[in-house]
């Protein structure tokens, strides 16, 4: 209880302001009689999720948990591989030119026009989804990674070169806590990315998931459907990266302010 009132006491102009902006938009639905197919109202919107009848209809946890994992997954691969090139692109002059060309290339390709040749591929189910998830979310984290692993003060190295440093300890112990805020920049910006990946594969090949739900929710016209999806899509959205800020937090206390 103390913690939730210490929540609302520092966010309250926030909750104010989002609990007004769904009063009008409850009222303005009414008063003005529109249709529900074109915009529904915000309690009618609820109802999808948490009204027995409906929950049971529309499965949401077999969809919020299929999308979850496809974002979870598709972040963890993408983490790593992004890191891992990062790295060897830091470490080779050769290598750097090798993977670069490779990497500005997919990152040129519209990702949707991919979709198909992975559907081809891999067929309907969460390993198309989280291909087209990886290749969106993909670029920030190399960038931002080779970023901060070069951005080092030229006199710090000449100092640690010139106590005879290797070149693995150099990294170990500048370059790498060097770039930790540059990685988690490219994290935040690469988890909304998972998120519209993810959502982007199953409107394209998926039989469940948050996006799949929309696009059935499309063919009935169910407008209030769509809203609540969309509401949980923004919600896993805003969970994952306030986890990440969270993480970034706690490993990096000085970086608070």
């Amino acid at each position: 209880m103390k913690t939730l009132a210490l929540f609302i006491r520092k966010h309250y102009t926030r909750l104010l302001t989002l609990i007004a902006v769904l009063a009008l938009w409850q009222i303005g639905v009414m008063v003005f009689e529109i249709k529900e197919f074109i915009l529904p109202a915000p309690l009618t919107i609820l109802a999808q999720l948490f009204l027995p009848r409906y929950a049971s209809q529309h499965r949401w946890l077999t969809h919020i948990s299929t999308t979850l994992s496809e974002i979870l997954l598709s972040f963890c691969v993408t983490a790593v591989v992004g890191i891992a090139a990062a790295i060897l692109m830091t470490w080779s002059r050769i290598l750097r030119q090798i993977i670069s060309p490779i990497i500005i290339l997919f990152n040129s390709l519209p990702k949707i026009a991919l979709a198909p040749l992975f559907l081809l591929w891999f067929g309907y189910g969460i390993v198309p989804n989280v291909m087209i998830a990886f290749l969106v979310a993909f670029f920030p984290i190399v960038i931002n990674t080779f970023t901060g692993l070069n951005a080092v003060d030229e006199d710090l190295l000449d100092l640690v070169r010139y106590l005879h440093a290797s070149k693995w300890q150099i990294f170990v112990k500048i370059q790498l806590p060097n770039s930790l805020p540059y990685i988690f920049s490219g994290f935040k910006i690469s988890t909304t990315l998972c998120v519209v990946g993810a959502i982007v594969g199953e409107f394209i090949a998926s039989t469940r998931g948050l996006g799949f739900l929309m696009k059935s929710a499309q063919g009935y016209m169910n407008t209030a459907l769509m809203f609540a999806s969309l509401l949980l899509i923004s919600m896993l959205g805003v969970g994952f990266f306030s986890c990440i800020a969270l993480l970034e937090r706690w490993l990096m206390p000085w970086e608070e302010s």
